[in-house]
């Protein structure tokens, strides 16, 4: 059986096509799930190898085999013992950390000891120990060093096969085929390179994870592939995937008994979790220090970037808040106990939420000091949008001068498209298209299940199914 897979940066779904309808695959309650898992042992910390007797043993001959070796070679560069005793020691480690991550991985991935969604938040912030890995997604393009693609190839392959056992137990069928979305251009550090970085990682995730097969296509594709399902007329669409980390644009002809035909696709790695850090910095970093003491800015980042496990151990791990003046030095000390930054983080989404229909809201902040609350007003979050709204602006004005012709419609997805101001400059760039605000969390998922139909291949391939 083939099934859609729909991996987010912020949620996760999963559906098939079964007897002409689309069954979106059950998360407990829900029909989709926070891309967060959490495990009660923590991730290997490269910064805790140290070397034993038997790993001495180990770089004394490695050094000797790399002395034999030289002799044998005279013709090469000679190097001194400290330079092979250097590499002997990188060799060991990386050893060291290749163990940690298979020991780690058959202690917690039996699936009976990792926690999923919101589910992983909670029990993280309860039990107040292990490691808790938010947004795997967004970090899947950038420079990673082997220990750390290692790691984050695993936690998205922990994530792809409770997705797949799921399905599988729902619908009473071994589930080993996929359609994964994936988005036009990923979040990445290193240009196209990242991106073909990101989809190895998820090809070995999904491999792991007991896939034997594995497609991909563009998110706002399979967007256009749900609507042309659900259009009875032929026309012309353009669709607008906005998610946490990027926003994704095709334009295509869809509806009617012909099949859908996409024109173009364009994107950017820019997203919700940009107007996260954004409202961050801006009204929750002040509390702590942000624009009042010498504490460097990149710290204030480094707390507020809570899906980057680098970063959020850079800051947890600093000494350097006991001389910062009050109350902003105890705040620091404070944000850095366990779940905190994550405590922190969902304060600023809810915020950001409630924001989109209302015109206040009051976080309270008790973890950090007793009775610490903070007010954010609707400006303050139009403020924190303008950065985002500045890049989704200009990538739609591009859209509009390259396609000619207008389209008749905009169709809205991802979680991102609820947002007011997000369909208020939708309907600025395409003033003359009808606004159509599809299925935020499903829209995506819902046409990776068409595309993974073995009926619609021919329909699949003209979409670019690969």
């Amino acid at each position: 059986m083939k099934i859609g897979i729909d991996f987010g940066t912020s949620y996760s779904a999963a559906a098939a096509v079964i007897d002409g309808e689309v069954r979106t695959v059950r998360f407990g309650e829900e029909r989709q799930f926070r891309t967060t898992v959490y495990f009660p042992e923590a991730v290997p910390d490269p910064d805790k190898f140290e070397l034993d007797d038997a790993m001495e043993a180990e770089v004394d001959g490695l050094v000797r085999s790399a002395r034999a070796e030289q002799s044998r070679n005279p013709g090469q560069a000679r190097r001194s013992d400290i330079e092979l005793r250097r590499d002997a020691v990188r060799a060991v480690r990386r050893q060291w950390l290749e163990r940690q991550v298979r020991e780690a991985r058959a202690s917690a991935a039996s699936l009976q000891n990792a926690v999923y969604g919101e589910e992983a938040v909670e029990a993280y912030l309860a039990e107040g120990f292990g490691n808790l890995v938010q947004s795997p997604k967004s970090m899947l393009g950038y420079q990673l060093a082997p220990h750390v693609r290692q790691t984050i190839v695993g936690i998205a392959g922990y994530i792809l096969e409770h997705i797949r056992l799921s399905a599988s137990q729902q619908f009473g069928a071994n589930v080993r085929a996929a359609v994964l979305g994936r988005p036009v251009q990923f979040r990445s550090s290193m240009g196209a390179a990242g991106g073909d970085q990101a989809l190895e990682i998820l090809r070995e995730a999904a491999a792991s994870a007991g896939f034997d097969q594995v497609d991909f296509l563009e998110e706002p594709v399979a967007a256009a592939l749900g609507h042309h399902a659900g259009s009875a007329q032929r026309h012309r669409a353009l669709v607008v995937d906005i998610g946490g980390g990027t926003s994704d644009v095709t334009l295509a002809e869809v509806g009617g008994a012909q099949a859908p035909r996409v024109l173009g696709s364009w994107g950017i790695a820019r997203g919700g979790v940009d107007v996260d850090l954004a409202l961050s910095l801006s009204r929750f970093m002040p509390l702590f220090g942000k624009g009042a003491t010498r504490v460097p800015a990149h710290h204030f980042v480094e707390a507020a970037t809570v899906h980057d496990v680098i970063r959020q151990r850079d800051f947890q791990r600093r000494d350097a808040y006991r001389e910062v003046p009050e109350p902003f030095g105890p705040r620091l000390i404070a944000l850095q106990d366990t779940g905190n930054t994550t405590r922190l983080s969902r304060a600023v989404e809810a915020a950001k939420i409630e924001l989109s229909s209302h015109e206040r809201n009051c976080a309270a902040l008790d973890y950090i000091e007793t009775g610490l609350t903070q007010d954010v007003l609707a400006p303050d979050l139009s403020a924190a949008a303008e950065g985002f709204l500045g890049f989704l602006t200009e990538l739609l004005g591009e859209v509009a001068a390259q396609i000619g012709e207008p389209p008749q419609v905009v169709f809205l997805t991802g979680g991102m498209s609820r947002a007011p101001y997000v369909r208020a400059a939708a309907q600025r760039c395409f003033p003359d298209a009808q606004l159509v605000a599809g299925d935020p969390s499903l829209g995506v998922v819902s046409g990776l299940a068409f595309a993974a139909l073995d009926a619609n291949k021919d329909s699949a391939a003209a979409l670019g199914v690969s």
